[in-house]
Formats: C-alpha cells, structure tokens, sequence
C-alpha cells in the first residue's frame, strides 16, 4: 500500500477529478526531473503533504478525558480544581468510574478511527483504480482523436497538393496561350501597316487615277478588319493577364495552406505518437485554460474547401478563357488572310485594267502622231498647191494688164478677154479655197497636238499609278505572315 500511496501524492486524502483539457509538453529541451512541481500555490485539496508519517503526525493530538457529568459542563477550571496554593490537602480528582469510562471512551474512540481508516483506505483504492483507468480511457480517446485529426489534415492536404498542382498547371497553359497571343499580336501589326503604306502610296496617284476604286474599299476594309482582330486580341490578351494574376493569387491562398497544414498535421502526429514513457513530456500547468484556437472543425474544413473552390471557379475561368484564345487565333488569321487576298484580287484587277488602259492610250498616242505627221504633210502640200496658183495667176494677170494697152478699137471684150478674167478669178477662188484648207488643217493639228499632249499625260500619269499599284503595294504585299506565324505556336 506504501508503494501505491507513493506513486500518487495527495490523492489519498483529497481525491480531485483530472482536468479534461490536459495538454502535455512536447518539447525535449525542458527537463522535468529537477522541478516536477513548479512554483504555484497549491489548491485546498493539494494542501496535505503526501508522506504517510506527515499524515498521522497531523493526527496525534492529546486525547482528553470525557466530562463527568453534564452539571460539570458550565464550570471553569478553577471552580472545578482548586489551586494548590489555596488548599493545604491533596484531594483526587476523578474516580475509578471516570478511569474506565475514559479507557472505555478511548478505545471505542480508537476502534472508530481504526474503522474510519480502513474505511478511507478501501475508498483510496478503488478511487486509484477509477481514476487510473479513467485517465487512461481518455488518454486512449486522446490519442484516437489525435489520429483522426491528423487523418483528416492529410485528407486536406493531399486536395490542397492535388488542386495546387492543377492550378500551377493551368497557370503554365494559359501562360503559353497568352505568349502565342502576344505574337500572334505582334505579327499582325506588320500586315496593319502595309495597308496603311499601301494607301499612303495610292495617295500620290495623279489626275484621273486619283479615284476611290474597289483597291481603296478593299484596303480601308482591310485596316478594319486588322484593327477588329487586334483589339479582339488585346481585349483577350488583358483578361489572359488578369485572369493569370487571379490564378496565382488561389495558387497563393493554396501554397500557403498547404504550409499551415504540413506544420500542424506535423505537431498532431508527434502529438498523437507520444506516450507516458516519451522523452521531452513535462509540466505546463495553466495550460489548459490558455485557448487560443480561431476555428472550430466546421469553419476549419469550410475555410480550405472555400480555398479549393475558389481555385477549381479560378481554374474554370482560365480553362475556358484558353479555349476561347485559342480559337481566337486562327479565326482571326483567317479573317486576315481572306481579306488581304481580296485585296490582292483587287490590285490584280486593277493592275490589269490600268495595263489595258495604258495599253490602249499608247495605241491612240501613235495613232495621234502618225495623223499629226500627215496632217503636217498635208499643211505642205496645201501650202506648196497655193504657191503653185501664184506663177499662173501672175500670167492671167500680166495678160490682162497687157491687154488693157491696146489701142482704140481694140480694146474688145473677146473671148480671150472673158478666159483671162474668169481664170483669174478661178485662180483667186482656188486660193482662197486652198488658205481655207489649211486654216482648217492647221486648226485639226492643233487639235491634234493637244491630243497628243494629253494622251502623253494621261500615258504618263497611268503608268504613275501603274507603278504604285504594282511594284510599290504589290512589292511590300508579297511579305504577308504565313498563317503558322499568325497562329504563333510555342
């Protein structure tokens, strides 16, 4: 009984009920074998000391002889017991009665505290055994909740790695999705800035070419068109960067997480492994009215499933905003490709129809100077038939001044006479008829000429455009991003 008595102090007389939130130590640096109880004041049922000796010791007091008689009760000391320094006679103060009534008192005073303390000691055993296998039934539950905490933590925490590397992993996709973005991006400002150039040129055409032909619609479409995909890929290219932000603030939430449970799922396994025998258990008295938990099991679990559905709503978000990048792409370089072919239809055509008219204008060029040659070769033939009527007019009248000196009589209106005068005047006639065809000749040179100089200029100014049109745009047109540079793969 000694030994058991020793093993628990002050439980045999003040048996207390065990705090329920009992935490031991679980650190190995505090050393519990120099001060196994610290410096507190005790509790009233931790006040007897734990010795044996100690506690009969606080039992030993002087017995007292039981009163006389109850007419004894209200009378003091010295009415009872005369000083001996009053009386001059030794007198006995008890009779043989009042001896064995004490001895008798005592010993049924003794049998009680005998029975009582058997009693007690009884009472102390089973109180030993109780509180022995309680304290162990709620060690063993102890440990059992330990474990299923920790369990449950490394539930969470093999959803936290798993959903963790499903966000990084789309993180990197849409990554790359956004890289492609910014080159497909990239790539389409040269095709924007060939159309721009191409109407600049087309802007220096001249004259009658200076026309809104269907090339112009086709390249103002074409701007339209190129700027439409690039803001559609902006647009895109900004959510991509946003939505990468939002990813890698879930990815934070998860990381971080993650850390808080690998250090508590670390400290509820050492926890739930430690024993009675453990090194580094201790003594941490109060601790058990020290709370400083935040959560309770339903907010705990909530808070990580809020975190993971936050990164699945996140990683949806980014799943889909991919998908539409990616189909973005080559809807846009088909859009693109479609409209800079019809813009190249267009200069064909247009090409080919500045050629034929070019064409047709030089055809009437030649034909022009080939008629302003003959008109000059009919100007000198006109001009050499009017001097020929001069040396016969002379003749028709030198011959009628000649006959105007005849004499007298003479001077007849003969046949001769009416000849010289109609061929004189047939001659006049004839010149005036001649200068009258050459004005004539001379006004359709002219008009010839002018002809020619604007058939010269309007040559001139369709080849003008003709070189714009075809070696100028056409010659920056043949550089157009392949359909892989636009789709832009990793």
């Amino acid at each position: 009984m000694d030994s058991v008595r020793s093993a628990f102090p002050a439980k045999f007389a003040h048996p207390r009920s065990m705090p329920t939130r009992f935490l031991p130590a679980i650190h190995t640096t505090a050393s519990s074998y120099k001060n196994p109880f610290p410096n507190r004041p005790l509790p009233q049922s931790y006040s007897l000391p734990w010795m044996p000796s100690t506690y009969y010791k606080t039992a030993a007091i002087k017995p007292t002889l039981a009163p006389l008689a109850k007419s004894s009760q209200g009378i003091t000391a010295g009415e009872k017991l005369p000083s001996l320094s009053t009386s001059t006679t030794v007198f006995t103060c008890y009779t043989p009665e009042d001896w064995h009534k004490s001895n008798v008192t005592n010993c049924r005073e003794s049998e009680a505290s005998q029975k009582n303390a058997e009693r007690l000691r009884a009472d102390t055993s089973r109180l030993i055994d109780d509180k022995y296998r309680q304290t162990k039934k709620m060690q063993v539950e102890s440990t059992r909740n330990l474990g299923v905490r920790a369990n449950d933590i490394a539930f969470w925490k093999s959803e936290l790695r798993h959903e963790l590397d499903e966000v990084i992993g789309e993180t990197n996709a849409l990554t790359d999705v956004k890289t492609r973005l910014e080159r497909a991006l990239a790539e389409s400002e040269a095709p924007l800035q060939v159309a721009q150039e191409c109407l600049l040129h087309r802007e220096k055409r001249m004259g009658i070419d200076l026309v809104r032909d269907n090339v112009e619609e086709q390249l103002l479409t074409e701007v339209d068109v190129i700027r439409s995909c690039r803001e559609k890929m902006q647009q895109f290219l900004d959510k991509a960067k946003a939505q990468i932000l939002s990813n890698r603030a879930a990815q934070h939430k998860l990381e971080k997480d993650l850390a808080n449970k690998q250090v508590a799922h670390r400290i509820d396994d050492r926890c739930h492994h430690l024993m009675n025998t453990s090194h580094g258990i201790s003594y941490y008295r109060g601790v058990e009215q020290v709370d400083a938990t935040i959560s309770v099991p339903e907010s705990w679990a909530k808070f990580t499933n809020d975190n993971i559905l936050r990164s699945q709503s996140q990683r949806a978000a980014s799943a889909k905003l991919r998908t539409d990048i990616e189909n973005l792409l080559p809807v846009t370089a088909s859009e693109m490709r479609r409209q800079f072919n019809t813009v190249n239809v267009a200069f064909t055509n247009r090409i080919a129809e500045m050629a034929d008219a070019k064409r047709k204008t030089q055809t009437h060029l030649a034909k022009t100077l080939q008629e302003i040659f003959r008109m000059e070769r009919n100007i000198e033939a006109i001009q050499k038939a009017i001097r020929d009527q001069g040396p016969p007019l002379k003749v028709a009248q030198t011959r009628l001044d000649e006959r105007t000196r005849r004499p007298n009589m003479e001077l007849c209106r003969d046949t001769a006479q009416l000849r010289l005068v109609n061929e004189v005047r047939d001659i006049a006639e004839t010149v005036q008829t001649l200068q009258q065809q050459l004005r004539d000749s001379e006004d359709a040179l002219q008009m010839l000429v002018r002809a020619k100089a604007v058939l010269q200029h309007d040559l001139a100014v369709k080849a003008n455009s003709l070189f714009i049109d075809q070696e100028k745009c056409m010659g920056m047109r043949k550089t157009f991003p392949s359909t892989a540079r636009l789709l832009a793969p990793i």
